[in-house]
């Protein structure tokens, strides 16, 4: 194998590890919201992540079905209609059951376990237990070629300008919004941000369904890059977590920062390595890195 050869298949292997990042940047995006700015443990966000990628497959199998003029178009839209679905849901799930436990962290784990194991029991009842994929528009299809022997997807790149995107557009509206200052104010101080007349509790009912949103095009995403079945999100809940941990629970600068170290350290060893090896020293490598800084990668400074 010549040195151009083993460059081009690194740099293949680095890509797919920017496919993995984009999606652990979503899930961790959606988390870092709810779990480092509120304090909840959302088990369910996996589930938000199917029923993001679930309604990709729903609108891709009405529009093959009933509309096929429009299949070179359905992608963008269904992406919309993934973050609605999933911010309608997670308003519900905020309003049924998440708020009146706002004082008791762990029985937050507890009871979105709980909605995580019935929500994947709906998507067996209603979509089936076998997985399925939607049929991507043909612009999505193929790869990009800079040069002989290096073939990049265009699936992949659709998705790293996604998760850059929706990146970009969650810090412009946590830093430059009013939503943004009563988030930033409601977790500095609750108790003042209360008494200056900011309305915490539906703050935190809207902090925690934009969360889930960003979860659902998480999952709009994956669509692209693997198959959806019921458990899907719950396959990708403790790297979402491990990407919230490790770059520091209240930083967004930190999450993007480890989804990209994790995706890419876990590519490279699969490359040379079994996938649970990969996964193992991926794991071992955090917790050695916790060990020594306990508060992730970058801690938030907090006025004492």
């Amino acid at each position: 194998m010549t040195f151009s050869e083993m460059m081009n298949i690194g740099l293949m292997q680095g890509f797919a590890g920017l496919s993995l990042f984009a999606v652990l940047l979503l899930m961790g995006l959606g988390l870092a919201i709810i779990f480092g700015q509120m304090g909840v443990i959302n088990m369910a966000h996996g589930e938000f992540m199917t029923i993001g990628a679930y309604t990709v497959f729903m609108a891709s199998t009405l529009v093959e079905a009933h509309a096929p003029a429009w299949m070179p178009y359905y992608f963008p839209l269904s992406i919309v209609a993934a973050f609605v679905f999933a911010f309608v849901l997670g308003w519900l799930a905020e309003w049924a059951l998440i708020r009146h436990l706002y004082k008791r962290p762990l029985d937050t784990l507890l009871a979105t376990w709980g909605l995580s194991l019935g929500l994947q029991q709906v998507f067996r009842s209603v979509i089936g237990p076998k997985e399925v994929s939607p049929t991507l528009p043909e612009w999505l299809m193929g790869s990009w070629s800079p040069s002989e022997g290096l073939d990049i997807p265009i699936n992949g790149l659709f998705v790293l300008a996604l998760a850059l995107l929706v990146t970009a557009g969650v810090l412009i509206a946590l830093y430059r919004s009013r939503w943004g200052l009563r988030v930033r104010a409601t977790v500095s101080n609750r108790v003042m941000a209360n008494a200056i007349g900011i309305n915490t509790k539906k703050t935190d009912r809207l902090t925690f369904a934009i969360g889930c949103g960003v979860a659902g095009i998480a999952g709009a995403a994956f669509t692209t890059i693997g198959s959806t079945g019921p458990t899907s999100g719950s396959l990708y809940i403790v790297d979402s977590f491990l990407v919230v941990t490790f770059g520091g629970a209240a930083s967004l600068l930190g999450t993007v920062a480890s989804a990209f170290g994790i995706a890419q350290v876990q590519s490279i060893t699969e490359f040379f390595l079994s996938g649970s090896m990969a996964k193992v020293l991926t794991l071992s490598f955090i917790v050695v890195v916790l060990m020594l800084r306990p508060q992730g990668l970058f801690a938030s400074k907090v006025r004492r």
